[in-house]
Order: structure tokens, then C-alpha cells, then sequence
């Protein structure tokens, strides 16, 4: 019995080793399958991984051929890397080749000026950049000017003409009180740009002639750099020893005098205008008697109102002063970019211009900015007690500014421009509303001066704020909200806490 399972052990384990070497057999067989099957998925997912990233660098390499302005968005809300319509009709209308030199140390270039200059020089094929490294070129900038260049700088050059586009002219700078820090407020590189290459290509500039010799108020900074980046050049003009305006004036400029100007200079200045001269006019309340300069006027269908104007609209003057005028912006060729309901022109102590009965049918005066039906002119300021109505005041409503135009023969037009009070062009006043006030100065300049040949001949380019721009508040919405946040909000926040007092004490 012991033998024969002994035979019968051996017998079992023979055919146990045959049943393992068929399962080890069926189990390679197996995983040689699963292993190709294994590769077979793997080798397809490295293809499809391969050519996804194959196809990704080849969308990166065409994407970095597109423009700039295509495959970068400007999200900003100023547009700071967006070139506007007036450097688009220049760039558009460009037939003259152009350089601007980057004047910057490698690796120190300021990303939003190499952004800008990529705009130019997609827009037209005329215009190409290149950078100049002071360390490589030492002597580069001395063939263009004699002073010493800013680090991002740009040199702008078309044939024999060039101008330097300093870096801290780019950039607006003012001072923090609270820190008494200077900082940035304002990038001005379009602007200064295409300003620079308007005048580059350009042959005769026009000329501002600014009357002098009755104590005239004097440009201040700012308005002198406003009139001079629109490409216009500014000289003073005596009529006492001049004959005449001269012939080469695009604009004559009376800027406020305190006193009557001559009646023969009264001639002059109206011979000008009735041989298609153009005129901007700025005056102030005053007491002076001055029949002379008021002739002028008159001879183009207007004149002032006696007094200062006050606004009885809470809605148009601002910090409880009703002669702290917020005008409404007319609709006009000069104000089209101002014309919103979210600009403000902040003006003071204006005074009312009026049309006079019976003008020639030849004139017309087209109002810019005019008062609200409430306004009213206070007459005797002298013995004023209160800015409130008065029954001896002047009703409204009235223009403040206004446009006039005269054609005169078949190719040449009279334009003036008038203003009823120089605080418009006024530094700090200007501020307040975030600089509008010379932005209508520079449109006012670029209406006057164009010619009909070349309507780019001047640039008028606001520039772009990096700070909050100040908030313009009339004096109603003051009185709204200061109700809303004393009143109306600690009321309710009040009924709510009561009403969940209650709510929890019926419980």
C-alpha cells in the first residue's frame, strides 16, 4: 500500500509541474499580450502628447509673428498701450520715412515705451525702430543735440529734421503733500510721440501770435507746453509798432487784457479777421471801461453780459460756490471728444455772452459751453450781500464760450473762438476736472489752425492718467449723498436691528 501511493504521489506531482509550466506558459502569453497592447496605448499617447506640443510651438511661433496690437489686449482703462484716431490719420497718412531711436542701456528699457514704439511700427511701413545703447554708442546723440539724453529717451529723425522725446517729458510728475514725494500721475509718450513726428515731417509749422501790452495775463507752464505740443509755435505781437497782424499768423491770441486796447489797434486786429484770420479770445470781469477791445467783438455779433454769473442749477457748479460753474459741453467739431456726460469743463467768475439783435446773416456764433435755465448774472458786486437772486440780477440761461465763423471769399473763412473768463486755462482749476479744461484748449487750437490741406497739422493728444482721477462732484450729488450716508443708511441699518430684536423677542 505504501508503494503504490508512492507511486501514485509521484504521478500527482508530475502532473502538478505540467499544469504549473501550461499556467506559467498561459500567464506569459498573457502579459506578452497585455505588454503590447500596454505599448500599443502608450506609443499613441506619447504621438498625441508629441504632437499636441508640436502644434502648441508652432501656435506660439505664428501667434509671435502676429502685431502687437493683435495678440496683446489693453485692458487698462486709460488705453495706455493703445494708440489713438489722431496718431492712427497721422501713421495712415505717413509717406515719409521715419526713425526712432531708443536711447536706453540693454536690460534697463522701459516695457511701456518698447510697447508703444511695437504700435508705431506696425502701423505704417515707413516708420522703423532701433535701439541705442549710450554705452555702445557714446557719441550717438550729439549729431541731434547738444544736452544730454535721459536713459528712454527717443529721438525721433525724418531726412534733416529731428526731435528729442526727453523720457521725463512722458511721464507727468506731481507732488504728494501728505508724503512730500514726487510721483507719477499721468504717461504723455503718445502724445510727445506723434507730436514729435508731426513735426518731423511737416515743413511750416503755424504760429500763435499772443498780444501784449495791456497787461495781459501770462501763459502759465503747462498752457505754454499744451500750445507747443499741439506743433504750434508761440510769438508776441505788438500792434502799437507792428503795421499790421503779419501774414504768416495761423491764430491771433488775446489772452485777458486789464486794459482798453487802441482803436487803431482795434482796426488792425478786425482787418485781419475780415481777411479770413482766426482769433482766440479769452477776457475777465473787470470794471475798466474798454469800448475798443469790446468792439471787436461786437463786430463779430457778441458781446458780455453785465456781471458774474451764478448758477441757481445745483447740478452745475461744484463745493457750494455758485460761481464755480460746471457748464454743459455743446456738441461742436471742437468739443466732439468732450462732449460726454462723464467730462466736466470747470470754469469762474465768468461772465454771460450774449448774440446781438441783427447781425449780419453772413456770421455765425455757435455756443460751446453754456449755463443751465437757472443761472442768473449778480450786476452790483460792489455792495453783493448775498449770492442768492436778486430781482435787479440778469436772467439766464448763458453762453460761455462760443465759436464764430465767417466766410469771407471762396477760400478763406473767419473762426474765432471766444472764452468769458481765463480761469478755464487756469493750472490749479484745470485739475480738478482732470485736465478737460486744456484739452478743449488744445481742440480749441486745433479747429483754428488746421487748413483744409492738411488737417493733421496740429496734435491735440490728452495724456493717459496712472493715478485715480480726480471725482468731480456737483454740488447736488454732494447734498444726495451726504443725506444717503448721515440719514438714509444709519436709519435703515436702525429698522433692521429693531425689526431682529423683535423677531427674537415673540420667540
Amino acid at each position: 500500500m505504501k508503494k503504490s501511493k508512492g507511486k501514485f504521489s509521484l504521478k500527482n506531482l508530475k502532473l502538478k509541474e505540467k499544469i504549473n509550466i501550461k499556467n506559467t506558459i498561459s500567464n506569459i502569453k498573457e502579459k506578452r499580450t497585455k505588454n503590447k497592447k500596454i505599448l500599443h496605448h502608450g506609443s499613441y499617447s506619447i504621438g498625441i502628447t508629441a504632437l499636441v506640443v508640436a502644434i502648441a510651438v508652432v501656435l506660439n511661433l505664428v501667434i509671435q509673428e502676429l502685431p502687437t496690437s493683435i495678440r496683446e489686449l489693453d485692458l487698462s482703462s486709460e488705453k495706455l498701450y493703445t494708440i489713438g484716431d489722431q496718431t492712427k490719420e497721422v501713421l495712415d497718412n505717413l509717406d515719409k520715412d521715419v526713425e526712432l531711436y531708443l536711447i536706453a542701456q540693454e536690460g534697463t528699457e522701459s516695457s511701456d515705451i518698447q510697447r508703444l514704439l511695437e504700435r508705431y511700427e506696425e502701423r505704417n511701413e515707413h516708420i522703423t525702430v532701433e535701439q541705442r545703447d549710450p554705452a555702445v554708442y557714446p557719441t550717438f546723440t550729439q549729431q541731434y543735440t547738444s544736452d544730454s539724453v535721459n536713459n528712454n529717451s527717443i529721438i525721433v529723425v525724418c531726412g534733416d529734421k529731428s526731435r528729442v522725446v526727453d523720457y521725463s517729458d512722458m511721464y507727468e510728475t506731481s507732488i504728494n503733500y501728505q508724503t512730500y514725494t514726487q510721483e507719477t500721475t499721468a504717461f504723455d509718450g503718445e502724445g510727445q510721440l506723434t507730436s514729435a513726428i508731426n513735426y518731423v515731417i511737416s515743413e511750416d509749422m503755424p504760429i500763435l501770435y499772443t498780444l501784449e501790452g495791456h497787461d495781459e495775463i501770462s501763459m502759465s507752464t503747462n498752457m505754454t507746453e499744451t500750445i507747443q505740443k499741439a506743433n504750434i509755435e508761440i510769438q508776441s505781437l505788438n500792434l502799437l509798432t507792428q503795421d499790421a497782424v503779419p501774414e504768416d499768423a495761423s491764430c491771433l491770441l488775446i489772452y485777458s487784457p486789464a486794459t482798453d486796447i487802441s482803436e487803431d489797434e482795434a482796426a488792425k486786429i478786425i482787418n485781419y479777421l475780415e481777411n479770413g484770420g482766426k482769433a482766440l479770445i479769452i477776457s475777465d470781469y473787470t470794471t475798466e471801461d474798454m469800448p475798443n477791445f469790446k468792439s471787436v467783438l461786437e463786430n463779430y455779433g457778441v458781446r458780455t453780459v453785465d456781471g458774474v454769473v451764478m448758477e441757481g442749477d445745483t447740478d452745475h457748479y461744484i463745493s457750494q460756490n455758485p460761481y464755480y460753474l460746471l457748464p454743459d459741453i455743446k456738441s461742436t467739431d471742437i468739443t466732439s471728444s468732450l462732449s460726454s456726460g462723464s467730462r466736466y469743463v470747470l470754469m469762474a467768475l465768468a461772465q454771460g455772452i450774449e448774440t446781438i439783435d441783427n447781425v449780419r446773416d453772413s456770421l455765425n456764433v455757435q455756443s460751446i459751453l453754456s449755463t443751465s435755465d437757472s443761472a442768473y448774472s449778480k450786476t452790483d458786486l460792489e455792495n453783493m450781500q448775498t449770492v442768492e437772486k436778486e430781482s435787479s440780477d440778469i436772467d439766464g440761461p448763458f453762453d460761455l464760450a462760443v465759436a464764430i465763423t465767417e466766410e469771407v471769399s471762396d477760400d478763406a473763412e473767419t473762426q474765432i473762438v471766444y472764452f468769458s473768463s481765463s480761469t478755464i486755462f487756469d493750472d490749479t482749476i484745470n485739475s480738478y476736472v482732470s485736465g478737460t479744461n486744456y484739452e478743449l484748449l488744445s481742440s480749441s487750437l486745433s479747429w483754428l489752425c488746421q487748413t483744409e490741406e492738411d488737417s493733421t497739422s496740429t496734435i491735440s493728444i490728452a495724456s493717459k492718467s496712472l493715478d485715480t482721477s480726480s471725482l468731480t462732484i456737483s454740488a447736488a450729488d454732494v447734498s444726495f449723498w451726504s443725506i444717503v450716508v448721515t440719514a438714509v443708511i444709519p436709519v435703515c441699518v436702525l429698522g433692521i436691528g429693531f425689526g431682529i430684536w423683535m423677531k427674537r423677542r415673540k420667540q
